[in-house]
C-alpha cells in the first residue's frame, strides 16, 4: 500500500447545475469553494493549496485574491480536461503528504452550456502552429471535428470486434437517467428514458445518437483535501484517499489514439486499474460502487472491461444483467453521471463518491466502504479509490 491513506477528503461543495448560470465562471468557482469549506468546517485562512484544471478559466491567483488567501504554498493544474479530474485529488494528496501544503482545495467551474463552445468545425486555430494544432490538421479535413466524431470511430470498431449494438450503448444511458430521475440536483431529475427513447434519438455521428452523448452544463464543484490526522478534528466524516493514479498509453493522443493498434481498447484505463489495485491492496471485486466517466456511452463498456469487471466484449451482457443497477453488485453512477446529473469534467462524480461513503447520498448504497472513480477516457487519464477508515 502507498501513503495516500494519510490524506482525506473533508469537504465538498457545488453550485446548482444549469444551462444558464447567469454568473461568471469565477463566481461559480468561488461559490463552490465557499460551500466546500463550510462543509468541512474550515476557515478560508487555512487554505494553503489550490489545484484546478489547465482548461479552467479561473486562475488560482484570482481565486486566492477573492477569497483573501494569504499563504498559498502549493499550486497545480491537471491536463486533458476530465482526464485529469482524479489527478486533482492525487496532486492535492501528494502535496499534503510531502508537507508543502496542509489544506488543499481542488475546483472546476465552467459555463459549459451558456459559454463559448470548445469544439466544432469553427474551432479557432492558433496563429503559430503548435504541435497539437499540427496533429489536429491531419484529422479535421476528414470530418473529425468534435468529440462525438472521434468516439464514433472507436464505437464502430468495438461493435465490429465484439458484436455490440446501439441498444447495448443505450442501456448505459437508460441506467444513468434512471439514477438521475431520483436525484433532485440532477439536470434530468424526474426525467427517465426508455431504450426506445434512446433508439429514436437522432444520430449525431454514426453510430452515436444524441442520448449516447453527455450534456453540457454550467456549474462549479470544489473538494477539500487535508491530512487524515487533521480530518479527525473536523465536523464532516472523513473519506480516505486509498489510491490515486494517472496513465498515458503507448501512442496516446487526445481523443484520436487511432495509431494504438487496437482502437477498441483503452490500455491507459487498464494501467489505472493496475495501479489502483496495487496501491490499495484491493481488487475490482472489493468495490461497492463504480463512478465511471460516462461522457460517451461506448466508453463505459470499454472501461468495465479494462478495469477487470468482465472479459473483452462482455460488458454489454454485464450491464444487461442488472449488476450495475442501484440494487446490483456494483451500482454505476448512482447520481446519474455526466450523462444525466451534470458535466463538470468529472468533479461531480468524485463528490458523489464522497457522499456515498459518508452515508448521505440521495441514492445511498447500503454499506458502501470502497468506491472506484475514473477520469475522462480517450485522453491521458486518472483514477481514484476512496474509502472509509
Amino acid at each position: 500500500m502507498t501513503g495516500f491513506s494519510e490524506t482525506a477528503i473533508v469537504g465538498i461543495g457545488a453550485t446548482e447545475f444549469s444551462k444558464e448560470s447567469g454568473r461568471s465562471e469565477m463566481r461559480l468557482a468561488l461559490d463552490a469553494i465557499t460551500i466546500a469549506l463550510a462543509d468541512a468546517g474550515i476557515d478560508p485562512g487555512e487554505v494553503d493549496g489550490l489545484v484546478t484544471y489547465t482548461m479552467d478559466n479561473s486562475p488560482q491567483s484570482e481565486v486566492a485574491r477573492n477569497l483573501g488567501l494569504a499563504n498559498v504554498t502549493f499550486m497545480s493544474q491537471t491536463p486533458y480536461g476530465g482526464g485529469g479530474c482524479c489527478a486533482t485529488i492525487q496532486h492535492a494528496s501528494m502535496a499534503v503528504m510531502a508537507g508543502v501544503a496542509k489544506t488543499v482545495v481542488c475546483y472546476r467551474a465552467l459555463n459549459g452550456r451558456s459559454g463559448a463552445h470548445r469544439y466544432g468545425a469553427g474551432r479557432q486555430v492558433a496563429a503559430a502552429a503548435t504541435a497539437d494544432e499540427v496533429r489536429w490538421g491531419w484529422y479535421r479535413p476528414h470530418g473529425l471535428v468534435s468529440p462525438a466524431s472521434y468516439v464514433a470511430l472507436v464505437a464502430r470498431r468495438y461493435m465490429h470486434e465484439y458484436g455490440a449494438t446501439s441498444e447495448d450503448f443505450g442501456r448505459v444511458s437508460v441506467l444513468a437517467r434512471a439514477h438521475a430521475a431520483t436525484n433532485p440536483k440532477a439536470w434530468f431529475y424526474q426525467r427517465p428514458i426508455t431504450l426506445e427513447d434512446h433508439q429514436e434519438s437522432r444520430l449525431v455521428s454514426d453510430p452515436l445518437r444524441k442520448l449516447d452523448c453527455c450534456q453540457e452544463t454550467d456549474g462549479g464543484v470544489a473538494i477539500v483535501v487535508t491530512s487524515a490526522d487533521r480530518a479527525r478534528d473536523l465536523s464532516a466524516r472523513p473519506v480516505l484517499v486509498r489510491a490515486a493514479a494517472q496513465a498515458m498509453g503507448l501512442d496516446q493522443e487526445v481523443m484520436t489514439s487511432f495509431y494504438q493498434g487496437d482502437i477498441s481498447a483503452m490500455p491507459e484505463v487498464g494501467s489505472i486499474g493496475d495501479q489502483l489495485w496495487a496501491q490499495s491492496g484491493l481488487t475490482a471485486q472489493d468495490m461497492d460502487s463504480l463512478v465511471l466517466y460516462d461522457h460517451f456511452t461506448p466508453y463505459v463498456l470499454i472501461q468495465l472491461e479494462e478495469l477487470g469487471y468482465c472479459g473483452r466484449g462482455e460488458a454489454a451482457a454485464l450491464i444487461a444483467s442488472g449488476a450495475l443497477d442501484l440494487d446490483g453488485k456494483w451500482p454505476l453512477n448512482p447520481h446519474g453521471g455526466l450523462l444525466a446529473e451534470a458535466y463538470i469534467h468529472g468533479m461531480n462524480g468524485i463528490s458523489e463518491a464522497v457522499r456515498q461513503l459518508r452515508g448521505d447520498a440521495v441514492n445511498q448504497i447500503a454499506g458502501a466502504s470502497n468506491i472506484l472513480i475514473s477520469g475522462g477516457t480517450g485522453v491521458p487519464t486518472s483514477g481514484l479509490i476512496l474509502g472509509l477508515a
